[in-house]
């Protein structure tokens, strides 16, 4: 049997901390996965449901966006997949007798971890202008409650809608397709706030705002470069790929501020080796400081520069543009300045030259530790510098590789979740459905959190997702979201944005990756595209957690047909079939033509990437574009630490499923902030003390985090870590990364003042 859910929040007040483990996965993270789904789901259920996990005939994983091989193993799912799973396919519910019992108020007092143990929602609910708990309500007077604060609006600017990375493609068409009929670009996703700063990069350099590289590249790559990234917590089914690269011949180059154990070491819990002796998988790790990325890939770009015969120079005068300036540019690297930037020794960047140097065929992977800074972009355009010297993007085994977040966030952008559509998307919407859609450009994550604290956006529609806790300056965005007529939330499970409303408030709960989907037209599927631009099917097989659950497409289709009645869109036909929604796509946007037959094909099939097929780069200049941006990196004030916000192992995104970091030591709590014993013995932190963190930026208001315990850490000097969402507070709304406007959560300037939690 499924355990109960927690009754009450668990104390995280004296988190106990061991030493940080150097090997991931193996039987603990076998014992565990059974174990979490187990309380959530019982013996028979999980053994159903995990075995159709990333299968062709299965479900996506609601996780990563990580791809699936063509040979899948039984079990195609990691840990922290697992733990998704189970999570949506628990048999704990969310009743409106759960909603009586507990005041809006009292639900906002509770953790994270409390809010989303508490099971599936299983009705819509509605907190009335005044009132002080969520109702149960229908799904008719629920559309009525979201047409009439639409229709009241000014002007259809002053609404946002929102999406998460895990709505499907056939949602996310028809999501796009509503706001624009319904006359806006306010779009927002949670793209804005990780991968912006990549498909910025990408778009200007390469002319394609995606990852060049398919799984199989990694494969075949000589080296492979893994910068800013955890794959052993954030995308564990990556560590496979690394083992089997390093087995064909591969080496790898970690480059983080934190050693993590999945780069060190891989158990891989499917082979007899792997459980016993495992794999090394990180030949050479450079310790880099918090931001010093940039200017470790401009000196190699001199250093390349400087070796003879180390540049293609057939492709660089064949498929570039701009090369002079950035020889020039690259040429002037400093190596004292690169020494203080980046933390690292002469020796360490000479030894990385080496293999980089005896590599043909490099592929250069990376996530949030690259993309959320203020230099973020013009770092990302030197990672691809770097690449275009040696011929590195458009043949086998090399290429960029930015690592996805969430299972479909890719997909959401190319089906037209974006505020800054391109013309060529409009003019086919506008072909394909007869309505001019807006030109104007709509608001980002960031910009319409400002557009609600000024009172010019009212009414906030969420498509999965927990804003709230996602986004940065907890307290702005907090007001911000109280500020609104109406918040409305798609979703599956409770979050903490539920508990942070407008003046009035819809709680839409819908169908999950795992549920049977039978609509009008009989049992339906949907696709998603993961992080390397493979579009594939996803059915679920469940029975839904309450007969009250609509699918997300058919939310949209029911909300078009309530707030546009004369629109000559055929929703109705939409939700009745999702293979017509298919047929729209495959008319609207590129590589999708003869969308349903191909999708029909149990591995999918691949979206065309003109980089990578035909080294062909549709940029301005009709070359792959070299850059030539000033080095940055951030200084610290004396006696200020630089703070990352980062996940712990026991969590995905915002969803907190667990109060351990198994991997770095920490157990029963998760307000720890993690801190080089160099730095603290300087600041005078004993191991164990607590600390109020404060952030210190230009506008000179405080932030506080109050009461994290401090653990002596293995960080680089002058960088610590603290898991987010707790740390959002911390990061300003106005401090983001130039260009993509994406918030800097990874170089947040801290002072540690004595707790009085101490």
């Amino acid at each position: 049997m499924a355990a109960k859910p927690p009754a009450s929040d668990p104390v995280q007040d004296a988190p106990q901390v061991v030493a940080p483990q150097h090997h991931a996965a193996g039987l603990p993270a076998v014992g565990h996965t059974l174990k979490m789904a187990r309380e959530q789901m019982g013996v028979k259920r999980t053994a159903l449901t995990l075995l159709r996990v990333n299968q062709k005939d299965g479900f996506d994983c609601p996780g990563c966006a990580w791809p699936e091989p063509e040979h899948r193993h039984t079990a195609e799912f990691c840990e922290n997949g697992a733990k998704a799973v189970a999570e949506e396919a628990t048999l704990r519910r969310v009743t409106p007798e759960f909603f009586a019992a507990h005041p809006v108020a009292d639900l906002a007092t509770r953790s994270g971890y409390w809010l989303g143990q508490q099971g599936r929602l299983t009705h819509p609910m509605y907190l009335a202008e005044g009132g002080d708990r969520y109702e149960p309500v229908t799904w008719e007077r629920a559309f009525d409650i979201i047409g009439e604060e639409l229709t009241a609006l000014a002007s259809p600017d002053e609404a946002v809608f929102y999406t998460s990375g895990r709505t499907s493609n056939e949602a996310a068409f028809l999501y796009q397709l509503f706001a624009r009929e319904f006359g806006t670009n306010n779009l927002p996703d949670c793209s804005n706030m990780c991968h912006e700063s990549s498909g910025s990069a990408l778009t200007e350099t390469i002319g394609v705002g995606k990852g060049s590289v398919l799984l199989e590249d990694l494969y075949k790559a000589d080296l492979i470069i893994v910068a800013g990234q955890n794959p052993g917590t954030n995308h564990p089914r990556m560590l496979s790929a690394l083992e089997k690269a390093k087995a064909g011949g591969a080496r790898i180059i970690s480059v983080n501020p934190l050693p993590e154990a999945g780069l060190e070491k891989f158990k891989n819990p499917q082979t007899p080796k792997g459980l016993t002796k495992g794999a090394t998988l990180t030949d050479l790790f450079l310790q880099i400081r918090l931001g010093g990325d940039q200017a470790l890939f401009r000196l190699l770009n001199k250093l390349i520069l400087a070796t003879d015969g180390a540049t293609d120079e057939a492709f660089i005068a064949e498929h570039t543009h701009g090369f002079e300036a950035f020889a020039e540019a690259a040429r002037a690297a400093d190596w004292d300045e690169t020494l203080t930037a980046t933390g690292l020794s002469r020796a360490d960047i000479e030894r990385a030259l080496e293999m980089v140097l005896a590599s043909r065929r490099t592929v250069v992977c990376w996530a949030m530790g690259l993309t959320q800074h203020k230099h973020s972009v013009p770092t990302i355009r030197e990672v691809v510098n770097f690449l275009l010297l040696r011929g590195n993007i458009g043949r086998p085994g090399a290429g960029v590789c930015p690592v996805r977040g969430h299972s479909n966030v890719q997909g959401d952008r190319t089906m037209g979740i974006f505020e800054r559509p391109a013309p060529a998307f409009l003019d086919a919407l506008e072909k394909e459905f007869g309505f001019a859609p807006p030109r104007e450009h709509g608001l980002d994550v960031v910009r319409a959190i400002r557009a609600l604290r000024d009172g010019d956006a009212r009414v906030f529609f969420a498509m999965g997702g927990n804003f709230v806790s996602a986004s940065p300056d907890t307290e702005v965005t907090e007001a911000a979201m109280r500020r609104a007529r109406l918040t409305v939330h798609v979703s599956t499970k409770l979050n903490r944005s539920h508990t942070v409303t407008g003046a009035r408030a819809l709680i839409l709960p819908t169908l999950g990756r795992t549920e049977r989907d039978l609509q009008a037209g009989g049992a339906q599927f949907v696709t998603v595209e993961d992080s390397m631009g493979m579009v594939h099917a996803s059915r679920g097989r469940l029975e839904p957690a309450g007969r009250h659950l609509l699918s997300e497409p058919a939310i949209v289709t029911r909300l078009a047909r309530r707030v546009l009645p004369d629109s000559a869109v055929p929703w109705a036909d939409f939700e009745r079939d999702y293979a017509t929604i298919r047929d729209r796509i495959a008319r609207v946007v590129p590589g999708f033509e003869d969308f349903n037959a191909r999708v029909a094909d149990p591995a999918g099939f691949a979206l065309p990437h003109a980089p990578r097929d035909e080294r062909r780069f549709p940029t301005a200049t009709g070359r792959a574009n070299f850059t030539a941006a000033p080095v940055e990196y951030p200084r610290l004030p004396p006696g200020r630490l630089l703070l990352q916000t980062l996940r712990s192992h026991d969590q995905y995104n915002t969803t907190i499923y667990g109060l351990d970091d198994r991997y770095r030591g920490i157990r029963n709590g998760r307000r720890v902030v993690l801190v080089n014993a160099e730095d603290a013995k300087e600041l005078a932190l004993a191991d164990g003390s607590y600390v109020d963190l404060v952030g210190e930026w230009s506008d000179g208001v405080e932030r506080r985090a109050p009461g994290f315990r401090v653990v002596h850490y293995p960080t680089a000097r002058g960088c610590a870590a603290a898991y987010y969402p707790e740390t959002n507070v911390l990061v300003p709304l106005d401090a983001t990364a130039d260009t993509s406007n994406t918030p800097a959560s990874k170089s947040v300037v801290v002072r540690l003042e004595q707790s009085g939690t101490d």
